[in-house]
């Protein structure tokens, strides 16, 4: 691919159109639209579109747009880096982590937070998503590292690595109110109880669903949830009981004002480092691994 020509229907597409382009380029709106027209031939896709005197991006051109976006975002960083690295500035250490759903923003927190304290100057990017998304990204080298409360499986096709950062059992919680409406001892006043669930995709639903059949209860699900931050405030209103790691019970009580009804050592949420390195060498992640299983989970 000639990035020259990517350029130009980047400032384009940026610009509105090959006129106010033409005037930022310092070049012809003809000459702009031939190379654009070569990047098209190049790409076998059409990338504008005219609707009426304007020219309009394709679906084709939107997608393009996104990975220009991207590359010369990426070009824009080198330059500051070879800059930085003349003038002997320090550099800034970018840390990309993908972070699946279903793991607790407080774990996430606490597992994160000492990746800040290198002895580098950090920028951590947090992104989220589901497993399969960022397992692609991570294959891809877009995020340095995933966390995640499952492990890497030989069901997908990408070489990188499990590191358990350590495990948790599992408390149940709910708003005082709803607590004291539910008669017995725990976990038999869960039967009939209104419940929060984590969603299908979870890894810990399948471990919900058979503690409940184990203790033959069978209370009232009331909702499903891929985000356990949702979850938490539904059941801060009484909407619902609903489960969270004992490791960071302190901190779920203090920040959505419930109270622990109830701990189980039978369900466990076990949480996982995954990188394309076997042996663990980049600063942030080292931080992190010995934080978790020195402190958070020793």
């Amino acid at each position: 691919m000639n990035f020259k020509h990517l350029y130009y229907f980047w400032v384009a597409a940026r610009a509105g159109g090959v006129v106010r382009a033409g005037e930022q380029l310092h070049t012809t709106p003809q000459t702009l639209s031939g190379q654009i027209k070569l990047l098209e031939q190049r790409l076998g896709r059409r990338l504008f579109k005219r609707s009426g005197r304007n020219l309009e991006l394709t679906a084709d051109g939107r997608v393009a747009l996104r990975y220009a976006d991207e590359i010369f975002a990426l070009g824009g960083e080198l330059e500051a880096a070879m800059s930085a690295a003349r003038s002997g500035a320090q550099q800034t250490l970018e840390f990309r982590v993908g972070l699946e759903d279903a793991v607790p923003k407080s774990v996430a927190y606490r597992l994160l937070e000492p990746a800040l304290g290198v002895a580098e100057s950090v920028r951590l990017i947090c992104i989220e998503g589901t497993f399969d998304n960022l397992l692609a990204q991570l294959a891809l080298h877009r995020v340095d590292l995933v966390i995640a409360d499952e492990p890497l499986t030989p069901r997908f096709s990408i070489k990188a690595f499990n590191h358990e950062l350590g495990r948790s059992t599992m408390t149940v919680f709910g708003a005082p109110a709803l607590c004291r409406s539910l008669l017995g001892d725990f976990p038999a006043c869960l039967d009939g109880a209104p419940m929060l669930m984590p969603g299908a995709t979870s890894s810990m639903r399948p471990q919900v669903e058979a503690w409940l059949m184990r203790h033959r209860l069978q209370p009232r699900i009331v909702g499903e949830f891929d985000d356990g931050a949702l979850m938490k405030a539904f059941g801060r209103e009484g909407r619902g009981v609903f489960i969270s790691p004992t490791v960071v019970e302190a901190e779920t009580v203090a920040q959505y004002g419930v109270q622990v009804l109830g701990r189980s050592d039978e369900l466990v949420d076990r949480f996982y480092a995954i990188s394309v390195e076997r042996r663990i060498t980049h600063p942030c992640v080292v931080a992190i691994t010995q934080s978790a299983r020195g402190e958070l989970f020793g």
